[in-house]
């Protein structure tokens, strides 16, 4: 059994969030359990990782001038063997996107990794956020979204070892994206759709509704033995008393060799 957990860590914005604090408290707890594997987005500086990947002896990323590209990082206590990284696609030109969503699209990717010993594909995803809150078919957002989730279904299919695909999708369980890359993937939900909102209410804008946004998905073969959620209340910190991060964890306990 393997038990993987996913992680957006809020690494923006980067001033006065506390983040050196709160990467040493999620370090400290993710590596007091008995994880394998953690998947984290927004880990956009060196300094992040460092405070992150302390408990773990083995790491990956692809090296950008800041940090790690598209802010996406695996921490391993298994050996893995090789990564890849990839951005995903961007807006097109003439897409009605504001201009901080077509910023933070440049940021949007997916790293994977295999585990040595088994040879299952982890990848770790992140697509561009839908700041409209709007995850029907008409909305300007739907575009982009769909082609980083068909980037992400081509990868997935383009080998027939078993997957796992984690990250912070940005798009509700509710979108018709999930049913359609799930169907063209073979992916289920380790939580098998009862998942709750897995972003914290107060970080969104007055009158907002939360959702899930954030997965783990793993392909047939892989059987789900247990799931939890984890840094969903508030801890004590030396600044205060705080989350550690405006998303929630999930943790899977998967039937991997």
């Amino acid at each position: 059994m393997t038990t993987i957990v996913t992680l957006n860590t809020r690494g923006l914005p980067l001033k006065g969030t506390r983040i050196a604090e709160r990467c040493t408290k999620i370090a400290t707890e993710l590596g007091a359990g008995d994880i394998d594997m953690v998947c984290l987005q927004e880990v956009f500086t060196y300094r992040q990782l460092a405070h992150l990947r302390r408990p773990f002896p083995h790491v990956a990323y692809r090296r950008s001038a800041l940090g790690p590209a598209g802010g996406l990082v695996i921490l391993s206590r298994l050996h893995l063997a090789g990564s890849e990284y990839a951005r995903l696609p961007q807006p097109r030109r003439g897409s009605r996107l504001p201009v901080r969503a077509r910023v933070n699209a440049l940021r949007s990717g997916m790293l994977s990794v295999r585990l040595a010993d088994s040879g299952v594909r982890v990848v770790n995803v992140h697509p561009v956020a839908n700041t409209d809150g709007d995850w029907s078919e008409g909305n300007r957002f739907r575009h982009v979204q769909s082609e980083q989730f068909d980037a992400l279904a081509r990868v997935v299919a383009a080998d027939n070892s078993p997957t796992v695909v984690c990250g912070d999708f940005n798009t509700a369980r509710s979108s018709t994206l999930h049913g359609d890359l799930w169907r063209r993937t073979g992916l289920r939900d380790a939580f098998n759709g009862e998942c709750p909102p897995t972003f914290h209410q107060e970080f969104l804008p007055p009158g907002s509704t939360p959702h899930c946004i954030d997965f783990i998905l793993a392909t047939e073969g892989l059987g789900v033995e247990e799931t939890d959620l984890l840094f969903t209340d508030r801890r004590r910190m030396t600044s205060g008393t705080g989350y550690v991060s405006d998303h929630i964890g999930l943790l899977a306990r998967l039937g991997i060799p």
